[in-house]
């Protein structure tokens, strides 16, 4: 018989620990994007916030696309925050996701050309996005047409 793996899509106490901390204590620039981004309100594309992916916790996910949205502050443009950078976005894109990287200036003054890049890259590798079900809708719609 063969060794049983465990789940690839299990995460550690600490990891989704530190990701519902982030989640709390969401910087500005990340407020404002999640107000675009939650609901489906980009185009109909589903994204979460602060999820874990690897050892790592990405800001905004949009699975469907498979694309990862990072916002950087300050620290990330040093030479020690650049390397670091790039080897998470290179573990992460091992996993078959793109990843998109803004500074958190970009999206407190040009939110419009943020949002314009992010539904881009949604459309291009995800054309064919799920919609929300409307679940309320459908058992009306069942409903009556079982009494006729």
């Amino acid at each position: 018989m063969a060794e049983q793996k465990s789940a690839s899509w299990k995460v550690s106490s600490r990891l989704r620990a530190n990701a519902r901390t982030l989640r709390r204590n969401s910087t500005d620039a990340e407020r404002m994007l999640w107000s675009e981004l939650r609901d489906h309100r980009l185009n109909g594309a589903g994204f979460r916030r602060q999820v874990p992916v690897d050892n790592y916790v990405a800001d905004f996910v949009c699975h469907a696309a498979k694309l990862i949205i990072e916002l950087d502050g300050g620290q990330h443009f040093s030479d020690q925050g650049e390397r670091a950078d790039a080897k998470r976005s290179a573990v992460i894109e091992a996993k078959g996701f793109q990843v998109l990287r803004f500074s958190n200036h970009d999206v407190m003054t040009n939110r419009a050309g943020v949002l314009e890049t992010i539904a881009t890259a949604v459309a291009t590798r995800a054309p064919t996005l799920t919609l929300p079900r409307k679940r309320g809708r459908e058992r009306k719609h069942l409903a009556g047409k079982q009494s006729q």
